[in-house]
């Protein structure tokens, strides 16, 4: 948003079938950190095979995206599955639901301890 001035992926995409280098400038960067960040997960699984990436959220409706997520990821040796959409709130308030209906206990989770790496 900062950078482009929209939050809107249908205009970045349009704006760099248009050539607008900065577009795509931007689109390679933000590609390039949404990879970044989904690869730096994997020490958390300790060892395991990692068996699938699941890819999430309106931007998982751009074709373009999703292209080059996958083949920044396709290193990590698992499957790639797309949901696009925002269906994680929906998730969430079914979560809360379940709580508030005695079928789930709620839990409680420990905030994360920040590493300061020197």
């Amino acid at each position: 948003m900062d950078m482009l001035g929209t939050s809107d992926m249908r205009e970045v995409e349009r704006r760099i079938q248009a050539g607008d280098q900065e577009a795509a400038e931007v689109f390679d960067a933000m590609a390039y950190q949404i990879s970044k960040c989904a690869a730096s997960l994997l020490p958390a699984f300790e060892g395991e095979r990692l068996d699938q990436v699941i890819l999430t959220g309106g931007l998982a409706r751009s074709t373009i995206v999703v292209e080059r997520l996958k083949g920044y990821l396709s290193g990590m040796g698992c499957g790639i599955t797309v949901y696009p959409g925002e269906n994680e709130m929906i998730a969430l308030a079914k979560g809360a639901l379940r709580v508030l209906y005695g079928k789930e206990a709620a839990r409680e989770y420990a905030p994360q301890r920040s590493l300061d790496i020197i």
